[in-house]
């Protein structure tokens, strides 16, 4: 099977505008994340509605490719780049513009998902190591049948562990923490990007209920690995030391 990475990336951010184009340790956001993927799988592309950004990826040699300003979802956005690149990739695998550690192990697990043939779109979960973090609503949650096909994501804690304390909780389940990376089979990212918003994904404001609710079926990865995502300037900050530690590690 061929896979690429398609990694959406926007200018404008409420809470930290441009971005994809700060710096981390001597290069761009978006140049630490394409260089991840670059890695791992064969081809990239940077899909952006900003030509300040599409200039940025072209100058340190990536490939990138200009998408509308309208779209609601980065997988609007990821299914519009993959049509305009005319791909013949058999999986598209959408890795977030502001993922500047994305490690090869995570990418890896993310392709052997598909080695089922009854995997339509995979993602990764990552195990809670502490309970205050499972509580956090900004934190979905995962619960898995027994094949590793994701049957729930919530914001709220589930499963609910009847009879004790809630602060015991993770002592009694393995909650799974929801990573929000995908890969998706060429032609069912181009199905899920034309179903409307479902009820689930209204009232959870989670977008991968759309898809459950509509009966595709979700593989999740399990990784143990950690992301360091950047939403903030303080993200990058915390972003900054924890590259120090790595080049020193």
């Amino acid at each position: 099977m061929k896979f690429i990475a398609i990694i959406p990336a926007r200018y404008a951010s409420t809470r930290f505008p441009g971005k994809p184009l700060a710096m981390l340790g001597g290069k761009t956001v978006i140049q630490r994340v394409y260089e991840q993927a670059s890695a791992v799988l064969e081809e990239a592309y940077v899909a952006t509605d900003d030509e300040r950004i599409y200039q940025a990826v072209e100058a340190f040699g990536g490939r990138a490719v200009m998408t509308r300003t309208d779209h609601k979802s980065g997988t609007d956005r990821l299914e519009e780049a993959a049509t305009k690149i005319g791909t013949d990739a058999d999986v598209i695998i959408n890795i977030q513009g502001d993922e500047p550690f994305i490690q090869k192990s995570q990418i890896e697990t993310l392709k052997n998902l598909f080695e089922d043939s009854e995997t339509q779109i995979g993602t990764l979960g990552k195990p809670f190591d502490n309970i205050k973090a499972v509580h956090n609503p900004n934190s979905p949650k995962i619960v898995c049948d027994r094949r590793g096909f994701a049957l729930y994501f919530s914001r709220s804690v589930i499963p609910y562990v009847r009879g004790e304390e809630p602060t015991t909780w993770l002592e009694h389940f393995p909650y799974l923490k929801h990573l929000g990376i995908y890969a998706y089979h060429r032609q069912v990212l181009h199905e899920v990007t034309q179903l409307p918003q479902s009820s689930l994904e209204k009232a959870e404001s989670l977008e991968q209920l759309r898809w459950l609710e509509n009966g595709y079926r979700i593989r999740v990865g399990i990784t143990n690995v950690e992301t360091v995502g950047i939403d903030t300037p303080e993200d990058l900050q915390r972003a900054e030391e924890f590259l120090k530690t790595q080049m020193q590690g």
